[in-house]
C-alpha cells in the first residue's frame, strides 16, 4: 500500500506543454474508442444537439475511462447550447443547480448530464448572476459560458479535458490528456495554487483519481497540497459528505486513506480521528485501514456497503479518550459513552454533514459494543434478534483485528451463531459457571420479606 502511495508522487514525464489553444485531433484510426461503447442515450443527445446547430461532445470521465478499458458509471455531454436551449430541445430535460447550472435529461432510470461550455473567470468579474468568488479566490458560482476552447482550459485535470464526437469518432485533446493517460499521470490544467484556491475540493479529486486509476500525481500538482489542505475547512459540510462517499466508496478506500494522511488532507475531514491517529497511531491506523480494506472487498464482491459502518469505524478511535474524560469527572460508564458519542458525532457533522439516517445507526453500532459482553439469561438471544446485531458483531471483530482485548468475545459470538439451541444453552450455562468460578462462591441475598418470615419461623 505504501509503495503504491510513494509511486504516486513520481516527477512529471517529459513531453509537450499541457496547454493548447487548438486541440490535437485524434482520428478514429488513431484511438481505440467506438461510438457503440457509449450510452446510446448520450450519443443520441449529441447527435440531436449537433443537428440543431450546436456543438456537442461526450466529455470527461466517460472518455478517459473508455480509453483505459474501464466501464464508465456516467456519460456526460458538453455543448455550446445554454441550459435553456437544451431544455427547449428535450421534453424530458430538467435544469438543476445554482453553483453549476446543469441539465439532466431523463431516459427512465438513466440520467444524462448536459453542461454548457464554460469560460475561465475574470479576476474582476462583477456579475453576481453568473459568477462569484470569496476572499480566498474560491469560486462560489460558475455560470460563465464560453467556447469549447475555454471550456477545456477551465477543466480540472488534463485527463478530464478530452472531448469525443461519436458522429465523426474523433477525440479533441486540448491539454495533452491522452499523453498523461498513456503515462498514468494526474496533472492539473493551469497553475495548481490558483486552481486549488478556486476549488479546494480539487485536492480530494486528485487523490481519488490517483487511487482509482492507480496513477501518479505529477509533482507540480501535488506540491501545494499540504500547505493548502486547511482550505477544505471552508467547503460546505454537505458537499464534503458527498465527496467523502466518493473517496471511500469507490473500491479503493484503503489506498485513498493512506494518501489523505500523507498529504495532510485527512485532518480537515476527520479532525478528532486525526488527533487519535497522532496519539495512538498503531491502533487507529490498523482499525481504520482494516475497515477500509473490508469495504473495498465488499464493493469488489458486489455486496452492499453502508456509510454508517464506515463512519463508525472512522470515528471510533476518538471515542475512548472522551469517555474516560467524562468518567474522570464522575460520570458513570454508560452515560459517559452516550454523552461522548453524541459530542463526537455533533463535532464531526460540522465538518462533514452526515445525515441522520446514518448518525443513528452509528450510535446503535457503538451501543452494541457495550451490550455484546452482557450475554447471560435470555440476553444473548435477544441481542441475536436485534436488527443491528450483525453490524455490531462485525464491528466487534474489527476492533479485535486492531488489537483490542475482548477476552474472546468475538469468537464466543461466532460460535453462538453456529450452535443449535441445546449448544447455546450450554454456552450460557458455562458462561455463568465461569463467572461464578472467577468470583468465588457467593451467598444469595434474601429479600427483606423472606428474611422477616425466616426470623418469625425461628422464633416459633
Amino acid at each position: 500500500m505504501l509503495k503504491k502511495l510513494f509511486q504516486s508522487f513520481r516527477p512529471p514525464v517529459r513531453g509537450p506543454q499541457h496547454k493548447r489553444t487548438t486541440p490535437e485531433v485524434i482520428n478514429s484510426g488513431q484511438h481505440s474508442l467506438q461510438r457503440g461503447q457509449f450510452s446510446r442515450h448520450a450519443v443520441s443527445i449529441v447527435e440531436r444537439l449537433q443537428n440543431a446547430g450546436y456543438q456537442a461532445y461526450l466529455v470527461g470521465g466517460c472518455v478517459r475511462d473508455q480509453l483505459l478499458g474501464i466501464t464508465p458509471k456516467d456519460f456526460d455531454v458538453a455543448t455550446s447550447a445554454t441550459p435553456e436551449q437544451v431544455r427547449a430541445e428535450f421534453r424530458n430535460a430538467r435544469i438543476i443547480g445554482r453553483r453549476f447550472k446543469l441539465v439532466h435529461i431523463h431516459f427512465g432510470r438513466d440520467i444524462i448530464e448536459v453542461a454548457t461550455f464554460r469560460a475561465n473567470h475574470s479576476e474582476t468579474e462583477e456579475d453576481s448572476h453568473t459568477s462569484s468568488r470569496n476572499e480566498s479566490g474560491r469560486i462560489l458560482r460558475d455560470n460563465v459560458y464560453g467556447t469549447l476552447e475555454e471550456d477545456a482550459q477551465r477543466r480540472d485535470f488534463t485527463i478530464n479535458a478530452l472531448y469525443y464526437d461519436p458522429v465523426s469518432e474523433r477525440i479533441l485533446d486540448y491539454a495533452n490528456g491522452v499523453h498523461d493517460i498513456r503515462n498514468r499521470l494526474i496533472r492539473l490544467i493551469g497553475d495548481p495554487t490558483q486552481r486549488y484556491q478556486e476549488d479546494p475540493v480539487r485536492m480530494l479529486r486528485a487523490v481519488r483519481f490517483a487511487a482509482k486509476l492507480n496513477f501518479g500525481i505529477e509533482k507540480h500538482t501535488v506540491q501545494p497540497i499540504r500547505s493548502m489542505a486547511k482550505m477544505l475547512r471552508e467547503i460546505p459540510s454537505a458537499r464534503l459528505f458527498e465527496e467523502t462517499l466518493k473517496l471511500f466508496l469507490s473500491g479503493h478506500a484503503a489506498d485513498t486513506f493512506e494518501m489523505l494522511v500523507d498529504l495532510q488532507l485527512f485532518e480537515p475531514l476527520f479532525p478528532a480521528s486525526a488527533e487519535a491517529l497522532e496519539e495512538h497511531p498503531t491502533y487507529t491506523h490498523t482499525l481504520i485501514s482494516q475497515a477500509l480494506i473490508n469495504t473495498d472487498l465488499r464493493i469488489k464482491q458486489g455486496k452492499p456497503v453502508t456509510p454508517a459502518f464506515l463512519f463508525a469505524a472512522m470515528l471510533w478511535p476518538a471515542l475512548p479518550a472522551r469517555i474516560l474524560r467524562l468518567q474522570s469527572r464522575g460520570m458513570p460508564p454508560i452515560p459517559a459513552m452516550n454523552e461522548a458519542a453524541h459530542e463526537l458525532i455533533a463535532e464531526q457533522c460540522q465538518r462533514i454533514a452526515i445525515p441522520k439516517r446514518f448518525t443513528l445507526p452509528i450510535r446503535e453500532i457503538w451501543d452494541m459494543q457495550e451490550r455484546l459482553p452482557r450475554r447471560s439469561g435470555k440476553r444473548a438471544d435477544q441481542l441475536l434478534d436485534n436488527p443491528r446485531f450483525r453490524a455490531g458483531y462485525d464491528f466487534l471483530l474489527l476492533r479485535e483485528s486492531a488489537g483490542e482485548e475482548t477476552d474472546g468475545l468475538g469468537q464466543w459470538w461466532t460460535d453462538y451463531q453456529d450452535s443449535n439451541d441445546s449448544e447455546r444453552r450450554d454456552m450460557i450455562r458455562d458462561l455463568g459457571s465461569r463467572d461464578e468460578g472467577a468470583a468465588g462462591p457467593r451467598k444469595r441475598k434474601r429479600s427483606p420479606g423472606k428474611r422477616k418470615r425466616a426470623d418469625s419461623a425461628a422464633d416459633e
